[in-house]
């Protein structure tokens, strides 16, 4: 098994005249738990969004256990195993808790619209694995009683919830969470962060998230890459990125990186 499970190099997206991300060398070392932080506009959102094919890259590759995956279609990205959340919220409000998981498990189903039409003893098979797994996965995140929940009446938390349960049902190996915390309180976000580290822990996944959260980065991260206008700032451990005197600058000015050796755990990112 390779040591990397996602290598980027010299990534660049251009819209007309701005140059969103900038000749981005980025690595994912296999079962790592990854953070992407940087000021408004860095750049990691673009960045995501071309990991997960919505973005078509101008220029640069991304390799993903051992292909390349630049310019291919989201839904190939995801059967290749690389799933997503989203900074907002983006669940069928008036579907099901348990439905929302199925949707999520569309990409692993065999069955072919001619089968599902005649309702086939294996397509009707095929639907009872998928409502069991969305069932395991539901208890897993810690929804198990709120299958037959419309997702719009699911607290905000569950909701966030909700959404890794149907990431995960895309079976990824590859995990990108795009401000799993936002929005939460202390109580809800200290469990979340306990939570990703049960996913790489138990599921053996490989995880990549921005985060505004630095006491959840510093917390849970084995790894630290910081963008700035759409170009790699730093890499390093969480401490070594928390003293940086180029990242201080970036979050708090030049006079800030003068004069502090170290920036608070709650400063970078705020």
């Amino acid at each position: 098994m390779t040591d990397t499970i996602l290598t980027a190099q010299g990534v660049t997206k251009t819209f007309g005249g701005l140059v969103a991300v900038n000749g981005v060398d980025f690595t994912i070392p296999t079962g790592s738990i990854v953070s992407l932080i940087g000021p408004n506009g860095a750049g990691k959102t673009t960045l995501f969004n071309i990991m997960a094919g919505l973005y078509r890259p101008t220029a640069g590759s991304i390799v993903f256990r051992g292909a390349r995956i630049e310019g291919r279609r989201p839904d190939e990205i995801v059967e290749r195993g690389i799933a997503r959340t989203f900074q907002n919220i983006r669940l069928f409000a008036n579907m099901t808790a348990r439905e929302n998981v199925m949707v999520g498990r569309h990409v692993r189903m065999r069955a072919n619209p001619f089968e599902a039409m005649l309702r086939t003893r294996r397509e009707r098979a095929e639907e009872r694995a998928v409502r069991a797994r969305a069932d395991e996965l539901l208890e897993f995140v810690g929804l198990g009683r709120s299958g037959d929940e419309l997702a719009k009446n699911l607290a905000y938390g569950d909701q966030r919830r909700l959404e890794i349960a149907r990431a995960l049902a895309t079976d990824p190996a590859l995990l990108l969470l795009d401000e799993p915390t936002a929005g939460m309180n202390p109580q809800e976000t200290a469990s979340l962060t306990r939570f990703i580290r049960r996913l790489r822990d138990e599921l053996s996944l490989s995880v990549l998230l921005i985060e505004h959260d630095m006491s959840v980065v510093m917390d849970i991260s084995e790894r630290v890459t910081v963008l700035n206008y759409g170009s790699k700032l730093a890499e390093g451990s969480p401490g070594e990125i928390q003293r940086d005197p180029r990242v201080i600058e970036a979050y708090l000015g030049r006079g800030a990186a003068g004069t502090a050796d170290t920036a608070p755990a709650g400063v970078v990112g705020s």
